[in-house]
């Protein structure tokens, strides 16, 4: 049976990104003074408003200070989090066992939330930094919902002291060389799905077609070492020595050079996968204007660059200039982002459940 998939080259017209931590506890006042284009210029009186956020909990020093602190010293908030990963914070949502006012979730996952009825239709009018952002990000999931607040990029990472060979296409992941040297995030992952449109590209197919793509994925089974569904798993593997190549986000190849410095990371000839972490208010949320006033910040100047500049995300925010060195390792710029494939998350979740019946018992033997 095949299915079309809906993806493409993103088209921008402006220049201008996600997933571990431990911190549960409320960020607290840091005394800093935010010029950003969210905040009132005096703070409001009384008792703080407590705004939930959800999110994953990732750098959680850097958001506490340069993110949570100014916001909630100018708002007179005190922001609580609930940490977790995208899978368990939704589906505290879905069982109304949160009081979460604003979730963080990646595209695919969001799109779940969208199709359970969770969030609230964002008012864009009173998110004004939105006009600063790429197109792409605006609505990535539809006008009544968040934006994203970072764009990252799938594409492969290896180590060429192991593999021996020069990687520069998702076809070079089915080379004899990376036999037995290669891991692949699992359909469950968030980047799943993208692996499977390779594959169906590699398999010579403009359109996505799901019986050609499972055959080409099952060809690699018994190359594969393990199918990761943690980046922590690949990171821990290629530092050991126990892969030498797979797909996995820009992000985190930092951590992948800490360990081994002659690391690559290449955004194949037929483009990188864009993954997209977007921001949503939560149906029935007594703070829904508050949470719009957050999500405007996160997208300003101030915050975008700052989140960049730390190499925690890769910036939306078209107005900030990077030099090369600062874009080292992120997603910036148009001559990058325009080259990225974007999956049609829809189309995923729709077929999602028989794609993952079908992986296991073709491909995860």
């Amino acid at each position: 049976m095949k299915q079309k998939m809906i993806r493409g080259l993103l088209s921008l017209s402006v220049v201008g990104l996600a997933l571990t931590g431990c911190g549960t506890a409320p960020a607290q006042d840091q005394g800093a003074a935010s010029t950003g284009s969210a905040a009132p210029t005096t703070s409001p009186k009384g008792e703080p408003t407590q705004l939930v956020i959800s999110t994953w909990g990732f750098s959680d020093d850097f958001f506490k200070k340069e993110v949570y602190a100014p916001f909630e010293k100018e708002h007179n908030v005190k922001i609580v989090l609930e940490i977790g990963n995208n899978s368990e914070r939704l589906n505290k949502v879905k069982q109304g066992s949160s009081k979460v006012d604003l979730i963080y979730l990646s595209d695919y996952y969001a799109q779940q939330g969208i199709e359970a009825g969770l969030f609230e239709k964002i008012d864009r009018s009173r998110v004004s930094n939105l006009k600063d952002i790429y197109d792409i990000a605006k609505a990535p999931l539809g006008e009544d919902y968040g934006p994203a607040y970072t764009i990252g990029r799938l594409g492969i990472a290896y180590n060429p002291k192991a593999t021996g060979k020069e990687i520069k296409s998702w076809s070079d992941l089915w080379s004899p060389e990376l036999s037995k040297k290669l891991t692949l995030p699992s359909i469950t992952s968030t980047t799943g799905p993208m692996v499977l449109d390779a594959a169906s590209v590699v398999a010579g197919n403009e359109a996505f077609n799901e019986d050609q793509a499972f055959a080409k994925v099952k060809e690699l089974n018994k190359g594969v070492v393990k199918y990761y569904g943690q980046t922590s798993e690949f990171v821990n593997m290629f530092a050991q020595g126990e892969i030498a190549a797979g797909p996995i986000m820009e992000m985190y190849v930092k951590d992948l050079k800490a360990a081994v410095p002659e690391t690559k990371f290449i955004s194949p000839t037929e483009g990188s996968y864009a993954v997209m972490n977007t921001v949503n208010v939560i149906k029935g949320s007594k703070n829904k204007q508050l949470a719009e006033d957050f999500i405007n910040w996160h997208l300003s100047k101030e915050v975008q660059e700052k989140s960049a500049k730390a190499k925690v995300d890769s910036p939306v925010n078209t107005t900030l200039q990077l030099s090369a060195d600062e874009a080292q390792g992120i997603t910036y710029g148009a001559d990058v982002v325009n080259k990225l494939r974007k999956l049609d998350m829809k189309f995923v979740n729709q077929h999602l459940k028989a794609w993952i019946d079908r992986w296991n018992k073709e491909v995860a033997q």
